[in-house]
């Protein structure tokens, strides 16, 4: 009987098709449907969302300023040592580039480009295009009575570090190392170890603040899961009433409760928490900046524990207590678990969220309240460092990857639910 009925299956079709073949047909049809319906999707987020991603995270990495306007010393610098003296060969090219790049005005940025493995390299490099046409042989006495620092082989080193276009100078700079002309990284002056710590305080900023929102979230969502519908949907409203306000306008506020003379500052007062000539400072550090961004920030934690503390059944509380169990027992042993999944999904929420935080450290933060993301936007828009602005959202992009995937080898990411 089960052959018969296999026989049967795979009996050919109008058309010499099995039966197996029509549903394969049929399948594939349908989901060619379902994946044209999504390629618009697909494509916007393609094209708007992970093709500039990658084409900005590549200038970590790659930058051909140096190779692709000074064609004829890049070579030599190539074959160079970078422990003996610069040839003669080397500061004839050299000239001859700077001649080219003078006259076709890209001067400017070669010496932008050497100024960031070496500050002060800039000057040497358009003070010596406007004359470079002048000079005469031998070149490296002319260059070098043209301006000293050309026999400064520090300089050379420089442009040996730029002429390489797939570098990893920039990544080195983001976490405190320098790149060697020698192809070593070396740690930076103390004092000019600044990326690291701005990391640090950066996830130090976001732990407290993801796990302020939990500590505060937490009793909000309870109460919302446990009333009444009607009564926890208008409070809901107020939950969800700051995403209809502007997040900038929102900070602004912040702005007028903290400083000295503002609302809290007044309160302390009243009630005798801080003297009138002695007020607490709460704005332009970090301080001002975990109050501000607690608060904007709180109900990412709310929504996702709230849908999962929605779907625990109030009985097995209830039935916890019939056996005995105490309000402590029942609530930590039976409900607390339970509820693990929302506070994955809140804190993972607000931590990533919290990371790339912005224009509230910019605004409320100081000097101590700053972010690497501030840093991040002084280099695309002040210094014009986009390489090394690539290298730190590089970093910072490693870094969170690296937080995910512990996440989900410690906890899981399959046990985080939105509801």
């Amino acid at each position: 009987m089960t052959e018969t009925t296999e026989i049967s299956a795979d009996m050919a079709l109008g058309g010499g098709m099995t039966l197996k073949q029509k549903l394969a047909k049929a399948m594939f049809r349908s989901r060619l449907r379902a994946f044209g319906l999504v390629t618009p999707l697909l494509l916007m987020i393609v094209m708007a969302f992970l093709v500039p991603i990658v084409v900005f995270l590549t200038q970590a990495f790659y930058n051909d300023t140096f190779e692709k306007f000074m064609p004829n010393t890049t070579p030599l610098l190539k074959q160079w040592d970078a422990k003996s003296a610069p040839t003669e060969e080397m500061y004839a090219a050299l000239v001859k580039d700077l001649i080219v790049t003078k006259k076709d005005k890209d001067i400017g940025k070669v010496a932008s480009r050497v100024n960031r493995e070496l500050s002060g390299t800039r000057s040497l490099f358009t003070a010596t295009g406007r004359k470079a046409a002048k000079l005469e042989a031998p070149f490296r006495d002319s260059l070098i009575k043209t301006k000293e620092k050309w026999g400064d082989i520090e300089v050379w080193k420089a442009m040996k570090i730029a002429s390489k276009s797939l570098t990893p100078a920039y990544v080195a700079s983001a976490v405190d190392l320098k790149y060697t002309a020698e192809g070593k990284f070396e740690r930076k002056p103390e004092d000019r170890r600044i990326h690291v710590t701005l990391f640090l305080r950066t996830f130090e900023i976001s732990i407290i603040v993801t796990l302020a929102g939990l500590f505060l979230g937490y009793p909000v969502a309870f109460l919302l899961s446990t009333l009444p519908a009607r009564t926890s949907n208008m409070l809901m409203i107020l939950v969800l009433l700051p995403f209809w306000t502007s997040l900038l306008v929102r900070t602004t506020a912040w702005i007028a409760m903290l400083q000295s003379q503002g609302v809290l500052n007044d309160l302390f007062v009243v009630f005798g928490l801080a003297a009138d000539d002695d007020r607490f400072s709460l704005i332009y550090n970090k301080t001002g900046t975990l109050i501000a961004m607690t608060h904007i920030l709180l109900p990412f934690m709310i929504l996702p524990l709230y849908s999962v503390m929605k779907t625990v059944p109030q009985t097995y509380v209830r039935a916890a207590k019939s056996m005995g169990a105490t309000n402590w027992t029942a609530f930590w042993r039976v409900y607390f678990p339970q509820t693990i999944p929302g506070i994955g999904a809140g804190g993972i929420l607000v931590f990533i969220l919290a990371i790339s935080f912005y224009i509230t450290p910019a605004l409320v933060g100081g000097q101590d309240g700053t972010m690497i993301s501030n840093f991040i936007d002084f280099h695309m828009r002040s210094s014009l460092n986009w390489s090394l602005a690539a290298a730190l959202g590089f970093v910072l992009l490693t870094i969170v990857l690296f937080f995910y995937w512990l996440y989900d080898r410690i906890v899981g990411i399959d046990n985080m639910k939105m509801g």
